[in-house]
């Protein structure tokens, strides 16, 4: 029950805080409600992936050090309990949890994460979304704004457009006349009848007959740690096997270690948490610096995995990682199962 509330109100928080930053779509472009949830729906996978081994953490942390505040773990102990049979729902909870997590990461987190930029970005660009109000000066991206006299479906009448994106090489188009069209960039204005100013370098005044200008408003999952959360594991290793650049090599080792790894951190940090409070708890003395100590190392632990995953540079340092990960549950484990 504690677990489930944590991941909840964790779950929450976060797709709100998402709901908040993507604020501009109902704004800026739009965006019909019902597709603004869907599309914010879309990063909850992701949510749930990146925070599962803290809500385990501060799960078990609750419920057992709770368990010892009430001495009911000395007297489990006293009955003749080990530490590992009094750690058993604890780990057994862990183990599905990692179980699930590696469902997650290894499919369903690339599915979602594709569908949303896709979804996002056809949303902000795609044609269907492309909302140009009559008589009004539109600011399709960073600099680059349209003006639109009448509009009628996807034909457009008197056209201004303005693109100072590029500082070296401004445009000013005026047309008569024009049509929306998609493009595999997204958003292209196909003009009629107008004229061009280019000024840059050199300035270039002339007018056309027919002009059809590709906005390129954005490239689609341009960005390198982007592409990589969104491939299917299976590419993501084939990946390794082309030619790569230093900074799109390690976008993909990143990935790829998180996704192998991240779910094992379910039942590392579970056993760390439950040999330290534990064994601590079988001293003869106070132990409440416990909590604050499993907490030190829980963040010292996952501090040491996410700097080791952006290190990689190779499919061998990979195997390094693993075998380090497990060395140290293999370790842990010994400590929290020793009678």
């Amino acid at each position: 029950m504690v677990f489930v509330m944590l991941l909840l109100v964790l779950t929450g928080l976060a797709w709100m805080v998402q709901i908040v930053a993507m604020m501009k779509f109902l704004v800026n472009y739009g965006v019909k409600l019902s597709n603004f949830l869907s599309l914010t729906a879309m990063v909850i996978p992701f949510i749930i992936s990146i925070i599962l081994p803290f809500v385990t953490f501060i799960t078990i942390l609750f419920v057992y050090n709770k368990m010892i505040g009430d001495n009911e773990v000395v007297v489990m102990a006293s009955a003749g309990c080990s530490p590992g049979q009094i750690a058993r729902p604890a780990l057994l909870l862990a183990g599905l949890l990692m179980i699930a997590h590696f469902v997650l990461n290894l499919w369903i987190v690339p599915r979602a994460q594709s569908m949303f930029y896709d979804t996002q970005w056809n949303l902000r660009y795609g044609l269907a979304h492309t909302q140009l109000r009559e008589s009004n000066f539109t600011e399709i991206s960073h600099g680059l704004v349209v003006y639109v006299d009448k509009v009628s479906g996807y034909d457009l009448n008197k056209i201004m457009l303005s693109d100072t994106r590029n500082s070296d090489s401004q445009v000013v188009i005026f047309a008569n006349t024009g049509k929306l069209v998609a493009t595999m960039r997204g958003l292209s204005i196909v003009m009629t009848n107008g004229s061009l100013q280019a000024m840059g370098k050199a300035n270039v005044i002339g007018t056309f007959d027919t002009f059809d200008m590709d906005l390129s408003v954005a490239e689609h999952n341009n960005d390198t740690a982007t592409r990589a959360r969104c491939m299917s594991t299976g590419t993501l290793i084939r990946t390794l096997g082309t030619k790569l650049g230093p900074k799109q090599r390690k976008a993909v080792m990143a990935e790829l270690c998180n996704r192998l790894f991240g779910p094992v951190m379910n039942l590392l940090l579970a056993a760390l948490c439950l040999t330290i409070l534990l064994r601590s708890s079988l001293l003869r003395r106070r132990t409440s610096f416990a909590p604050a100590l499993s907490v030190v190392a829980m963040a010292g632990v996952m501090a040491i995995f996410m700097s080791l995953s952006n290190m990689l540079t190779g499919a061998g340092d990979i195997i390094w990682v693993g075998a380090g990960i497990a060395m140290l549950l293999g370790i842990i484990m010994a400590v929290l199962l020793r009678k």
